[in-house]
């Protein structure tokens, strides 16, 4: 029989055996720990592939075969994860040459890519149509006059949207807040800026203007700030056919659908909220007497984060009489900067403990040289806790691995995938030869 700590097996990958370890995707994390070592990622396969074809389910559902589902790159990003991508039929957004050389390396078809930036240099624009490209999301004339200098110079066509700011406050973290008019994205609606930009568009002739892209930022748990920046961009979109005789043929609503990391988040309706965003736009496009535009969504955490998890080993338990009790791993801020930049929640786990009653309260240090390596404070566990026990971080399949870093000359973890009950290396451990393979 489980505790009461239950609750904390918020992903449905979770389970405890029969020795009172945690298992994810079936498998036991003290095994995976034993062969692999820790720090580890770890990312079960057989959930992304289902959370790809949730939304592709839904998106039918909701708009026939007029969608799109692209996954955003940014939330993690190496081979074998372009490679299920390709596979389950989806497309991505990528924001660097880094990801566009990766994703073209993994074989992805890059027609199916859109690329994203506020700033891309001359050399990631040539990169890009080098490989092949599909759409290049545009917020900048700077930018529309690069594309087109490099499409003319190749006679080509390049496929673009238009990244607009509706003016919309997700109310969520500041950081990850884009869609308002203050961004350093897009082209905002209200003073007048995108109409500029429709009318730059569709003067330069090697440009093929497709339509409009927003996105308003992350963690959003209900169908509230799509369906008012549905409305926002719909009723643009009338508005640029009306004066300029546009017909958007693509809108793409960003991403953004949030995921549990802590048992009192909510766990969003995905096809509720797409359900009522596919209404909202069919009854919008009626009553604008526009034709209804092709439909993306662009997931990124959503899609990877419930299929992470995070492995440490315990170095040290340190407590400060009427302060504090740290507990520390060996990782940290290197493998997870979330809790130092954004002070995210997450579940923390004993993971061959689990059925020992959590009578003991501390913070989580990192190994790093840096008083604000944190990665959780005030987290339950076992009084017995010591050296070499376990400890698993759940939801880390988004920005951790992406946001990795070597600070402290400090060696990136590997990841492991996991499909079928069965583990395999899809990134190496990084060595310490590594570290200096760039050095002079």
């Amino acid at each position: 029989m489980m505790n009461e700590f239950e609750n904390d097996l918020i992903c449905e990958n979770l389970s405890v055996n029969s020795e009172g370890h945690l298992c994810f995707a079936g498998l036991d994390t003290a095994a995976l720990a034993a062969k692999f070592g820790t720090p580890l990622y770890l990312m079960d396969e057989d959930r992304i592939r289902a959370n790809c074809r949730a939304y592709q389910a839904a998106a039918k559902a909701a708009f026939g075969e007029k969608y799109r589902i692209l996954y955003a790159s940014k939330a993690a990003a190496f081979k074998q994860l372009y490679r299920v991508m390709s596979e389950e039929g989806m497309g991505i957004d990528v924001v660097s040459e880094g990801e566009i050389f990766t994703a073209n390396a993994s074989g992805f078809p890059m027609e199916k890519a859109f690329f994203h930036s506020n700033n891309k240099t001359d050399t990631d624009i040539a990169a890009a149509m080098d490989a092949g490209v599909g759409y290049f999301v545009s917020d900048n004339t700077e930018e529309l006059s690069a594309l087109e200098k490099e499409a003319e110079k190749r006679g080509v066509f390049q496929k673009v949207l238009l990244r607009l700011t509706p003016g919309i406050d997700p109310h969520t973290y500041e950081a990850v807040a884009t869609g308002k008019v203050d961004s350093k994205f897009g082209f905002s609606i209200a003073p007048g800026l995108a109409d500029d930009a429709v009318a730059f568009a569709l003067s330069l002739p090697h440009i093929q203007l497709c339509g409009f892209h927003s996105h308003v930022g992350s963690q959003v748990f209900d169908s509230d700030v799509f369906l008012r920046t549905a409305e926002v961009m719909l009723r643009f979109i009338a508005h640029a056919k009306q004066k300029y005789g546009f017909t958007a043929s693509m809108l793409d609503l960003g991403g953004g659908i949030g995921v549990p990391y802590i048992a009192q988040n909510p766990k969003p309706d995905l096809a509720g909220i797409i359900a009522e965003i596919g209404e909202k736009v069919a009854s919008l496009c009626k009553e604008l007497e526009i034709e209804q535009p092709e439909i993306c969504f662009e997931p990124g955490r959503s899609i990877v984060a419930d299929a992470g998890m995070t492995l440490y080993t315990v170095g040290s338990v340190k407590t400060i009489p009427g302060y504090r009790t740290y507990v520390s791993v060996d990782g940290g801020m290197t493998d997870n900067i979330r809790y130092a930049l954004y002070g995210s929640a997450y579940t923390i786990l004993p993971a061959l403990k689990m059925r020992e009653e959590r009578d003991m309260i501390a913070d989580i240090a990192g190994r790093c040289c840096e008083s604000g390596d944190i990665l959780q404070r005030k987290v339950s566990l076992p009084r017995s806790t010591a050296r070499g026990d376990l400890i698993a971080c759940l939801t880390t399949g988004a920005y951790h691995y992406s946001m990795a870093s070597n600070y402290n000359r400090i060696p990136r973890p590997p990841v492991v995938m996991l499909r079928n009950r069965e583990p395999s290396i899809a990134v190496r451990r990084e060595t310490l030869e590594d570290l200096t393979a760039l050095d002079v």
